[in-house]
C-alpha cells in the first residue's frame, strides 16, 4: 500500500471525524444519519492513520508530497 494522502488532508479528515463524534455525543445528530456519519468518520480516521485512501487510487488523486 503506497501512501497517497498528505498531511493537510489527514488533519482535515481527523478534524471532521472529531466534529461528527462531538455532534453525536451532544445529541445534535441522531437516528440513521448519525450512524452513517459515524461510519464515515470511522473510515476517515482509519484512512488518516494509514495515509492511504482507496478512493484516491480509483480517481488517480495523490496529495502526498514525494521526497526526492
Amino acid at each position: 500500500m503506497k501512501k497517497n494522502m498528505g498531511g493537510v488532508d489527514r488533519v482535515i479528515r481527523l478534524v471532521l471525524a472529531a466534529v461528527v463524534g462531538i455532534l453525536y455525543w451532544q445529541g445534535s445528530i441522531e437516528g440513521t444519519l448519525a450512524y452513517v456519519l459515524l461510519a464515515v468518520a470511522g473510515i476517515f480516521t482509519l484512512t488518516s492513520f494509514v495515509s492511504f485512501c482507496p478512493l484516491y487510487t480509483l480517481v488517480g488523486l495523490n496529495t502526498c508530497k514525494i521526497k526526492k
